[in-house]
């Protein structure tokens, strides 16, 4: 075997080893984060009632997450640089938890805004702080697919979680405790259970991992060192992070997954609702609102593969977009039971699939502190989207009665995260000859 082969059998190897080990566990942690954030939709069948929750107010409970989220998360990676990985993780898992538990106690709109501003607070450390735990480790070949793969936690999420969340709510008041205030506490639990397994769990560097042989091992260090040498020699510090949040392609990024996360978390927050509209029950609303995500996480990872293999980001990220464009506006107009779910279908899989190809993005032109600093910055600005679109889908639905107006809304920044990323595409390429073709 020549020189070349004993390379690629080895990257083999080090491959597989790597989403054996880290992906099912982040996989797992993403899958209940999204579970915990997007739950709301389902327990607001009942609760907006029981604490005269108007739509208005739900889409602003379901949006001031974002506010608490995006406050925190630069400092929140930062310090996961300084403290490691895995004992920052496992903090920042364990308090969404008890927060996602405390939600079961709100007593009117107040305390529903301040558990979900805390909610936001808690989960701030977690998504950032994954993505660069994740490019600590896989290299650039592998990363847009390892990216996916932990994102499509949040479909299947969806997929898994809307039936079990819609049985839940057909649970009998017991021990004084409502359906939704189960919901609550059930689906918050297993947070705090994994956040005490990531410390066993994680390894926070290459250099560490005793799970690996010492010639994966060398290979792994050494091909991350010469990915990271090439991408930026310029040497990290706080004048160069400050620099990094005033990018242009930075800022860029984040307005392209604003769009992008204002779909998602239209879909979470208002789905169960949109389709409770044809007189389905919970356990039946549960079942249909898992369709369209079981789509859309098969659907994104095979996008992030094709990315990957094609080395081709722009065109992966603009195109989804529109499509997501187009199901929301479909969404809006359809008038059949199958035909909102069906648009809503289109929607999801325009709503993540992106996000793979986004996230391998910053790691073009961004390393170190600079990364954590600017992946945080994308994530938190980024999420702008996810505070706008959901909030104002219930102010227009309270004021005019229709969810239409709102999902037009959400259309028009879908279908400018997909102009911005054609945009883009050259100063990356202007920037990084050669690295990544068509980003």
């Amino acid at each position: 075997m020549n020189r070349t082969g004993v390379i690629d059998e080895l990257e083999l190897r080090v491959a597989r080893k790597l989403q054996a080990r880290i992906l099912p566990f982040v996989i797992l942690l993403y899958f209940v984060s999204f579970l915990d954030r997007v739950n709301v939709g389902f327990a607001a069948l009942s609760m907006s009632a029981a604490l005269h929750l108007t739509p208005g107010m739900l889409g602003f409970g379901g949006g001031i997450f974002f506010v608490g989220y995006i406050a925190v998360q630069v400092p929140s990676n930062l310090a996961m640089m300084r403290v490691g990985a895995r004992s920052w993780i496992a903090r920042v898992v364990v308090a969404w938890g008890l927060v996602s538990m405390a939600s079961a106690f709100v007593v009117g709109p107040h305390s529903f805004y301040v558990l979900r501003f805390l909610l936001g607070v808690t989960e701030a450390g977690f998504f950032p702080g994954t993505l660069l735990y994740l490019s600590l480790w896989f290299p650039a070949r592998q990363r847009a697919a390892a990216i996916a793969a932990f994102m499509a936690a949040a479909p299947l999420s969806t997929a898994v979680g809307s039936p079990i969340s819609g049985a839940l709510m057909e649970l009998p008041t017991s021990l004084g405790l409502a359906n939704w205030q189960w919901l609550f506490l059930l689906e918050g639990l297993p947070a705090v259970v994994l956040g005490f397994l990531t410390l066993k769990v994680l390894t926070d560097r290459p250099e560490q991992a005793t799970w690996l042989k010492d010639d994966e091992r060398s290979w792994l260090i050494e091909t991350l060192a010469r990915e990271r040498a090439a991408n930026q020699s310029q040497k990290a510090n706080a004048a160069v992070a400050w620099a990094t949040l005033r990018d242009p392609r930075v800022l860029a990024l984040a307005v392209i997954y604003s769009g992008t996360s204002a779909g998602l978390y239209a879909v979470g927050l208002w789905s169960p609702l949109i389709i409770k509209q044809f007189g389905y029950s919970a356990l039946t609303i549960g079942w249909i609102n898992a369709v369209p995500s079981v789509i859309a996480a098969a659907g994104m990872i095979f996008w992030a593969r094709s990315s990957d293999r094609l080395l081709e980001r722009s065109w992966h990220v603009a195109i989804p977009c529109l499509l997501g464009c187009a199901g929301m506006i479909w969404a809006g107009d359809a008038q059949a039971a199958w035909a909102v779910v069906a648009a809503l279908t289109v929607v999801s899989f325009g709503s993540n699939a992106p996000k793979g190809p986004i996230w391998a993005l910053p790691s073009i032109f961004l390393s170190g502190a600079n990364a954590a600093a600017g992946i945080a910055w994308i994530n938190s600005m980024g999420n702008i989207g996810g505070l706008v679109g959901p909030w104002l889908i219930g102010l227009i639905k309270e004021r005019w009665g229709s969810y239409t107006g709102g999902l037009d809304v959400v259309a028009a920044m879908m279908a400018l995260s997909a102009v911005l990323m054609l945009a883009l595409r050259g100063p990356i390429e202007r920037r990084n000859p050669g690295k990544v073709r068509a980003s």
